[in-house]
């Protein structure tokens, strides 16, 4: 069973592999040996923890546990005017299952309840943009190697787009 739980100090190592997952294929093409690119890996998760959580304090960081096991990470930023993904990550041996497939419409399911937008910058050449078109995402704008796509509950008013998001990797 799929379940959602609040981040703690004690899930630093976790986090930092589920970081380390997401930027591997990018890390590989680099050439570091293996020191290096753990430097590198570290230095770049401690950046992002301390972006998130100074500019979303208030956001929901959980970790998502399959069966107890830890297989990924769900940080979300509710707002008045959107159910923002900050970010979301499944390791590589838990991916393909549709799990962020489910976490995504459980998101979507509470967006269409309070008539709500719900959000989530991507990279422009990550694969999981075919996941968020299925379920509806659409891009609004673009920003560098980033682009903000958002699925509009029916009948809803999309909110004007935003500028550059303090929530914007």
């Amino acid at each position: 069973m799929l379940e959602l739980r609040p981040a703690g100090a004690e899930d630093q190592d976790f986090l930092l592999r589920v970081y380390a997952s997401t930027r591997a294929d990018e890390i590989a093409l680099a050439g570091w040996d293996e020191a290096q690119a753990a430097a590198f890996v570290r230095m770049q998760f401690v950046a992002q923890q301390h972006h998130y959580r100074t500019h979303d304090e208030d956001a929901d960081f959980a970790i998502v546990e399959l069966d107890g096991e830890p297989v990924g990470r769900l940080y979300v930023a509710r707002r008045p005017e959107r159910i923002h993904v900050i970010d979301i990550a499944i390791l590589p041996a838990w991916r393909g299952h549709g799990h962020a497939t489910a976490l995504l419409r459980q998101l979507l399911a509470e967006g269409e309840r309070l008539a709500l937008p719900v959000s989530i910058y991507v990279e422009i050449h990550n694969r999981a943009q075919r996941l968020y078109a299925r379920l509806g995402f659409e891009e609004v704008c673009s920003a560098g190697l980033h682009r903000l796509m958002q699925w509009c509950p029916v009948g809803a008013t999309p909110p004007e787009t935003p500028a550059a998001s303090a929530t914007q990797p």
